[in-house]
């Protein structure tokens, strides 16, 4: 680690010091925060951060290294745009890891800050919400001027940048070190999965529970889709405003009806637009493995992982969906079904790289509407 001062200067003008790792330079985004005291990794290769600064609010980060099973990128790459963290491990004590997280980051090209006051970035945070800001070893007015001047969060069409550019076929299940799914079991079922940034996990997910797996890049149109047959759709997670990625909405919308479908994350959001609903921004988000949400038709708590800045508008589907999870904290939307149309969505994770397994079953639970769904 470099020991050079560096700053993080947010767009309100607000400024932390801290010490420079990782690459050099000055990386712009959106700054937020996860509450997850473990999973670092995973939070590096989720498409879902791209554009993001992230701030980790577990304090010590780094003592586990990088190891080549946790990634969640398919391609094995970070995703976010700058990182920053209290204090870094300048060791990284673990069988499985095989280079520092400082190695890591400095080999990908993110620029990240130790030393940073995460506690007080938090709550700056969660009573301003999360706005923009850059992080470098520029001066502080050098940084606020490129938080000030980066493009803001709402509006923004981020599934591009982490879509695969050609198809691709998935075989790999979650392994030694995964948790299967209960009550899984080989249907050979044919899905076809709309990657707008998807979590490797997921697609674990599907494998293991029996699921023939192809994944499509994001602009691919119904058309495509119904032609190759599938026995279901899976609409991923990814980055930025759901209501940008006006393709995906339209894709969504030619398929409810015609074959069972499941989205996860931007995938709930998709669908929820595709139905004529509304999505907007949250103050900060939801970002952690702690999130606690409540199964509305069987009154079971289940605590998730999450990430995510925008959110349901639940009035705007008044009529046109049914609402079967909804956040504890604070009651926003966290699951749809399409009564008679064989699809559901939710806006949490339920294959949690990082994080708690309480509602893996939903993988068993789209399966068993492919069954349905046979002629």
């Amino acid at each position: 680690m470099s020991g050079e001062r560096a700053y993080l200067c947010l767009a309100d003008g607000t400024t932390f010091e801290g010490v420079a790792w990782g690459a050099p330079g000055i990386a712009t985004g959106e700054v937020v925060f996860t509450t997850g005291m473990t999973g670092y990794q995973e939070v590096l290769t989720d498409p879902s951060y791209c554009g993001q600064i992230v701030t980790m609010t577990a304090p010590q980060i780094g003592n586990t290294g990088i190891n080549r099973e946790d990634d969640e990128s398919i391609t094995g790459a970070p995703h976010v745009a700058g990182f920053l963290v209290r204090d870094l491990s300048p060791v990284a004590a673990n069988f499985r890891a095989n280079e520092t997280l400082d190695a890591y980051l400095a080999r990908h090209g993110i620029v990240a800050l130790a030393g940073i006051d995460t506690r007080l970035l938090t709550r700056t945070l969660r009573d301003r919400g999360s706005q923009n800001g850059a992080i470098g070893k520029a001066s502080p007015e050098e940084l606020i001027r490129r938080a000030r001047e980066a493009p803001s969060m709402e509006g923004l069409d981020l599934a591009q940048r982490v879509t695969p550019k050609e198809p691709y076929v998935w075989t790999e299940g979650s392994g030694a070190f995964g948790t299967k799914v209960p009550g899984a079991h080989a249907t050979n079922k044919h899905v076809v999965c709309v990657d707008l940034g998807i979590k490797r996990n997921i697609l674990r997910s599907l494998v293991d529970v029996g699921c023939r797996v192809t994944v499509l890049p994001a602009k691919t149109t119904a058309a495509e889709i119904l032609d190759l047959a599938p026995d279901g759709v899976f609409v991923s997670n990814g980055p930025g405003d759901p209501a940008a990625v006006s393709y995906a909405i339209d894709t969504v919308r030619g398929l409810v009806g015609k074959k069972p479908l499941f989205g996860i994350c931007l995938g709930h959001q998709i669908l929820a637009l595709a139905m004529g609903g509304r999505t907007y921004k949250l103050k900060f988000g939801h970002r952690g493995i702690n999130q606690p949400v409540k199964d509305l038709d069987t009154g079971r708590i289940e605590i998730t992982t999450q990430n995510h800045g925008f959110a349901v508008d639940l009035a705007s589907l008044e009529g046109k969906a049914r609402t079967t999870h909804v956040h504890l904290n604070d009651g926003t939307s966290e699951g749809l079904d399409l009564p008679g149309l064989s699809a559901f969505s939710v806006q949490y994770h339920p294959e949690a790289a990082a994080g708690p397994h309480d509602a893996l079953y939903l993988f068993q639970r789209f399966v068993a509407r492919m069954e349905e769904a046979k002629p």
